[in-house]
C-alpha cells in the first residue's frame, strides 16, 4: 500500500495555492518584509511559490525558478526577515486546514534552505 504524498493529504493544488495566496497577504501587510517585494511581479512569484510549496510537500517537482541562492542574491535578507517568513507560511498551512505536525514538516524543509537565503 503506498503512502500518500503531505501534497496529497493537504489537498492538491488548489490548497497549495490556498496557502501561497494566504502567505502572501500576510508577508504583504509585514512592514518588516513588504520591501523585499517592491518591483516584484507577484504573478511570477505566486506561480513559483506554488511550484516550491507543492515540491516541498511532495507533489509535481516541476519547480522552474532559479536556485533559492541565486534567486535571494542581492536581497540583503537577514535572520528576523527569513524568521517573519517562516512564520507567515506556518500560520498560512494551519489557516488553510493543515494540521500542525504536517506544517512543521513542510516549514523544516524551508527551515534547511536558510543559508541559501539570508544574507545573500
Amino acid at each position: 500500500m503506498s503512502q500518500k504524498s503531505i501534497y496529497a493529504e493537504i489537498g492538491g493544488r488548489e490548497a497549495v495555492e490556498s496557502v501561497v495566496d494566504d502567505f502572501y497577504d500576510r508577508v504583504l501587510d509585514d512592514p518588516l518584509l513588504e520591501p523585499y517585494f517592491e518591483d516584484t511581479d507577484m504573478n511570477a512569484l505566486f506561480a513559483h511559490q506554488v511550484q516550491f510549496v507543492s515540491a516541498v510537500a511532495g507533489g509535481p517537482a516541476d519547480y522552474d525558478g532559479a536556485d533559492m541562492q541565486t534567486a535571494h542574491e542581492g536581497m540583503g535578507i537577514t535572520e528576523e526577515a527569513f524568521a517573519h517568513v517562516a512564520e507567515h507560511l506556518d500560520a498560512a498551512l494551519r489557516e488553510n486546514g493543515v494540521d500542525g505536525a504536517t506544517a512543521e514538516t513542510i516549514i523544516g524543509e524551508v527551515a534547511a534552505l536558510e543559508d541559501d537565503v539570508v544574507g545573500q
